[in-house]
């Protein structure tokens, strides 16, 4: 089954892709290389989702701002690449998470990202290198932001 494929099949609503607020493309692709900015979690009405984790957010609420981040991302490759079938691979993740200095389980809450690009593009295209870090706020105060880079066809 294409990502293409997956995404229809899991009723996954995309919010609209992303515009940049400050001087950046959204995506720049190299060769065969797609680098994505970060990206926060940008709802379809959009509206983002705010707050330190471990203050204003749980855990799972942490972990459901980073799948929304990951939906913005497949807005933008889709809009940019005209097709997420285009994705040979995901390369690396790099997710920042607007928390607490005593909250520790930033890995738990990307992985809201990173389950979500196993269901769109499988486990072999979907899980690679990923870092994981704690910040002391994000730009807007966005709950979490995630940058990626993947492998085109």
């Amino acid at each position: 089954m294409s990502a293409e494929q997956r995404l229809a099949a899991l009723n996954l609503e995309l919010p609209p892709a992303p515009k940049p607020i400050a001087v950046y493309r959204p995506l720049v692709v190299v060769g065969n290389m797609a680098y994505v900015s970060g990206h926060g979690p940008l709802r379809p009405d959009k509206t983002l989702i705010v707050g330190r984790v471990g203050r204003d957010l749980d855990l799972a609420q942490g972990k459901a701002a980073a799948r929304q981040v990951g939906l913005a991302i497949l807005a933008t490759l889709k809009s940019e690449l005209g097709s997420l079938d285009r994705v040979k691979r995901l390369i690396k993740v790099l997710g920042m998470v607007n928390c607490t200095d005593d909250f520790d389980q930033q890995p738990a809450v990307i992985n809201g990202c990173s389950e979500l690009f196993v269901d769109v593009f499988g486990a072999e295209k979907g899980i690679g290198a990923r870092s994981a870090v704690g910040m002391g706020s994000l730009p807007g105060k966005i709950a979490v932001e995630i940058e990626a880079i993947f492998e085109l066809e």
